[in-house]
């Protein structure tokens, strides 16, 4: 994941800061509690394909 691509981007939801998860290739919202894929190295950043955190992936 280039390093200026995640400095910009941002939850389409809250425009609140995203953390890449390298291990599992998503951007995570933690204020939206959303996880974005990277798909071929793409953030797909639309809410429909977001997957839910649980609880323990919250913490």
């Amino acid at each position: 994941m280039d390093a200026k691509l995640l400095e910009i981007l941002v939850s389409p939801v809250s425009k609140g800061p995203l953390i890449y998860d390298k291990a599992k290739q998503e951007l995570i919202s933690k204020a939206d509690r959303l996880a974005f894929p990277i798909k071929d190295g793409i953030p797909v950043m639309l809410v429909s394909e977001a997957r839910e955190l649980s609880p323990e992936e919250f913490e």
